[in-house]
């Protein structure tokens, strides 16, 4: 069972269960078939710099897409945790710029969430990009 969380920040008109589906969906295709969590947070312009400036050390800060946060277990917890439930972390989108980019691509807000969706996915899942 792949579980998946989305916190919003405000709030924004996202159809959560199209997203959940869809990243669901999504995650299953890339071979994700056990226990699994991720959390998905939609946040505003504010929130996306400040993640910025703290975790990429941006100065200024740039307003991104989206920004995923891999789960990271420490060396003294569980190699394999009692509950078995793989976390890989979590995806957090910019309501404004993706609305914007759906606008611009002409696509509907949550056709460009999922995008940005599974953009995410793929670095919590270690595929990344040049």
């Amino acid at each position: 069972m792949i579980k998946i969380n989305v916190k919003k920040q405000s709030n924004y008109p996202i159809d959560t269960p199209l997203l959940k589906k869809g990243l669901s969906r999504f995650l299953k295709e890339k071979g994700i078939i056990s226990d699994t969590e991720v959390s998905v947070a939609i946040v505003g312009e504010k929130k996306m710099k400040n993640l910025a400036k703290t975790y990429l050390k941006e100065n200024p800060p740039t307003v991104h897409n989206v920004l995923s946060f891999p789960y990271v277990e420490s060396k003294d917890k569980f190699v394999f945790p009692p509950d078995e439930k793989i976390r890989l972390g979590e995806i957090v989108l910019c309501y404004p710029k993706l609305e914007d980019e759906a606008k611009k691509e002409g696509k509907l807000i949550d056709q460009k969430a999922g995008e940005l969706v599974e953009h995410g996915a793929l670095h919590l899942l270690g595929i990344h990009h040049d």
